[in-house]
């Protein structure tokens, strides 16, 4: 049953006046539901899938997550801006998100570069504060994810918003890989100093998946999600990894070929989030949405080899079905998610290949699976040596 929708809050009560608001906005959802809100991103409206997040912070890193392309992201923390942003830690060139819906906006910051109403506006994201996320959070996790819109400022028809969050494409139809690759592969590091040199296929790349290989002696290979095998099983590469990244991997055949003939080779390589999921489906397992997601910093995971239980970060739609894994493929799961028991990885029996649904690189964190790219980097400096 779709909620009703509560009376216009008051603006200067959920935006705070130092960043200023646009006025009213309507949250409509494909189901009918609406709530009403207070517009203070850019000052248009959008549409996508709506997913929750339940960090308290990195904020800043959510909206520059590529991972994020395509999706309205709802943050069940009341208070959202009490942090000002550093540059250093976008994990993008710009924010993918299609909007941000929040109860509060707050400032942390008068400097307008530094705070997260002026990385939205800037990059022409719609946000919307007032709403009762906590009440759109259990709606979703009652009735599965929902395409949803956030008006324009002004925009206030009820009926009008809903039947444009019926309009609005299906997740599992668009192609968001391809908005969020780079187009030119480009180093991170010079030969001379030595390293393992590890190409990573860039399907949606977090800046803290380089800066976590840089920390530990490598050299890095970004290289578009187009490019062919030769390419990224050059001579001089060591080890590979399939980035993380938005959508389906049963829409990324190419890729999935391309993560064979890694596979084949025998070179060390990493799969993170979308990068696990093709590794699974090249290895011959299936893939499937989840009903609502796994978004936020504190999804725990336990490895099935040594016991040990990891608080990750998480942000995927799509899970690998534990059941279809062949056996002959030499994979095995090798962690779960202890609220769900879905599948948080795999590793080959023989090779040293290893993929993890979550985000070891920690950002916005935590930094519970860091030792994933220890893991990783040794094995690329035996690969150095071969």
């Amino acid at each position: 049953m779709a909620l009703s929708r509560p009376p216009l809050p008051p603006p200067e009560t959920v935006v705070d006046p130092r960043i200023g608001h646009h006025g009213p906005a309507l949250l409509a959802l494909a189901d009918g539901t609406t709530f009403t809100g207070v517009a203070f991103g850019a000052p248009a409206g959008s549409g996508g899938d709506l997913v929750v997040n339940t960090s308290q912070t990195g904020y800043q890193e959510v909206c520059t997550d590529p991972s994020y392309a395509g999706q309205l992201v709802v943050m069940t923390y009341p208070l959202i801006g009490n942090h000002g942003r550093l540059l250093d830690d976008d994990q993008s060139a710009r924010p993918w998100l299609r909007g941000l819906i929040v109860a509060n906006a707050t400032a942390a910051v008068l400097d307008d570069a530094r705070q997260l109403a002026s990385l939205l506006r800037s990059s022409e994201i719609a946000a919307i504060a007032g709403v009762d996320t906590r009440a759109l959070a259990r709606h979703l996790r009652a009735n599965g994810s929902i395409r949803a819109v956030i008006t324009a400022p002004g925009e206030i028809d009820a009926a009008h918003a809903v039947a444009q969050a019926r309009s609005v494409p299906r997740w599992e139809d668009q192609d968001f890989v391809g908005q969020v690759s780079i187009e030119s592969a480009r180093d991170v590091g010079d030969p001379s100093e030595g390293g393992p040199l590890v190409a990573i296929v860039d399907l949606g790349l977090k800046s803290n998946i380089v800066r976590a290989l840089r920390r530990r002696g490598a050299r890095v290979r970004i290289l578009p999600h187009v490019v062919g095998a030769a390419e990224v099983l050059a001579p001089d590469v060591d080890a590979i990894i399939l980035s993380p990244g938005p959508g389906d991997p049963a829409r990324l055949e190419p890729q999935v070929e391309l993560a064979r003939a890694i596979i084949e080779d025998g070179r060390p390589l990493l799969g993170i989030c979308l990068g696990h999921q093709i590794v699974a489906r090249a290895a011959g397992a299936d893939t499937g949405r989840l009903r609502f997601g796994h978004h936020g910093a504190n999804h725990p995971v336990r490895d099935l080899d040594t016991g040990l239980v990891q608080v990750t970060a998480q942000n995927h739609e799509v899970q690998v079905v534990a059941d279809t894994l062949p056996a002959r493929s030499g994979f095995r799961v090798s962690q779960v998610n202890l609220n769900d028991g879905s599948v948080e990885g795999l590793r080959h029996a023989e090779l040293p290949i290893e993929t993890v649904q979550y985000h070891p690189e920690g950002a916005p964190g935590p930094l519970d699976a860091l030792a994933v790219f220890d893991r990783f980097v040794a094995a690329a400096s035996v690969s150095r040596t071969r």
